[in-house]
């Protein structure tokens, strides 16, 4: 009797051991975030796009250990803030890109990465590069990874993952360097006041906010837009001399983010069980373009790879390596190109918004959010 029973009582021991393990999965999960945005956090989205704004050759990825050095699609010489964060808080992977083939399984586990290089919040930011993925098609993409989760684990299942999800949002940049740029004939439209940009922006983000949350969405960090006035690229644009910012594309900036912390106060208070964590890094990055010798680099003006005046593309020529096409000691830098910048920047941001107080992340810190 006990020959014959041993091989149903295995079977039903070994689908026990397969139930157990998938609802482990669904109940221990790991760090999972969810990523919109533009270049600052696009992992790969625009190698799969036909546009002009691309990260995917030499030397960008010169020193993302996971690809050995190789281009990934990443906007920078190693990880992003969002890859930083990511690792400090036990995500066992980094979110692939949606746009990246047979990504869906990565989403239950990890999330999914939706940035896009030269996005915006407004739908025609970025127009001249062509392609690329606005705020309003990311979130699109993720009402299709929501109805991939709820095949796989149902309803509840799904729900229970995303309340403890990460949702990151860095958008906003483009929108602004769009609007401060000089017209370009058959491409120029008449520039609206800023407040009414500003206004503009903070309603049409807001909306896509809300619009995650209807779609289960409670942990959220919306990261407000740097110091886009020290960046090399509207240094050139507005002819600033070395160690100074443009402060009037900086005013833009920050009457911008002023509006954008109201707005998420007011949802802080509208909608319970969800909290909407304001990352300011205006503030973390203006300092560390000022006072860049206190973190350990040396240059906070020239970008490291690429130059200062049209077209500032960072690029490998015919007869150079990856090394001899970007500086040498790309850990002294706050400037990758003349956009973004280095892992060693993104390395000392990412540390304060991880742990800072409420002078860089309201109402807390990132990874106190992570343990709610």
């Amino acid at each position: 009797m006990e020959i014959t029973c041993s091989f149903p009582h295995k079977l039903f021991n070994l689908t026990l051991l397969l139930l157990a393990s998938h609802l482990q999965a669904t109940t221990d999960q790991s760090f999972v975030n969810f990523i919109f945005g533009d270049s600052l956090v696009d992992v790969g989205n625009n190698n799969y796009l036909f546009t002009l704004s691309k990260a995917d050759s030499s030397p960008y990825g010169i020193d993302f250990r996971p690809s050995n050095g190789q281009p990934t699609g990443r906007f920078t010489n190693g990880r992003t803030i969002s890859d930083i964060v990511g690792e400090a808080l036990g995500a066992k992977s980094a979110p692939t890109p949606y746009l990246e083939p047979n990504t869906e399984v990565n989403t239950i586990h990890s999330g999914i990465n939706y940035a896009s290089g030269s996005a915006g919040i407004f739908d025609d930011t970025g127009l001249l590069f062509i392609g690329r993925v606005p705020l309003r098609e990311q979130v699109s993409y993720f009402e299709r990874s929501r109805d991939y989760m709820v095949r796989m684990i149902g309803e509840n299942g799904t729900k229970e993952i995303l309340k403890k999800s990460m949702f990151t949002i860095t958008i906003g940049s483009n929108d602004i360097l769009n609007y401060i740029q000089p017209s370009i004939p058959f491409f120029s439209q008449d520039k609206l006041p800023v407040g009414i940009l500003q206004d503009s922006m903070v309603f049409h983000l807001t909306t896509h906010l809300k619009r995650l949350h209807e779609l289960g969405a409670r942990k959220f960090v919306v990261v407000g837009v740097g110091p886009l006035g020290c960046i090399p690229f509207a240094r050139a644009l507005n002819l600033i001399p070395a160690g100074k910012c443009s402060d009037q594309v900086n005013q833009i900036v920050r009457g911008y983010n002023m509006k954008l912390k109201h707005s998420l106060t007011t949802l802080n208070t509208e909608y319970h069980n969800t909290t909407f964590v304001y990352a300011n890094s205006y503030d973390l990055f203006l300092k560390l373009v000022l006072n860049y010798r206190q973190f350990g680099l040396e240059n906070a003006d020239k970008p490291c790879c690429g130059g200062y005046f049209p077209p500032f593309t960072c690029f490998k020529g015919p007869n150079q390596n990856s090394s001899q096409a970007a500086c040498e000691d790309r850990s002294k830098f706050v400037f990758w190109d003349a956009y973004h910048p280095t892992e060693a920047a993104n390395l000392i941001v990412a540390k304060a918004l991880l742990d800072g107080d409420q002078t860089v992340v309201t109402p807390f810190n990132i990874r106190y959010l992570n343990h709610l």
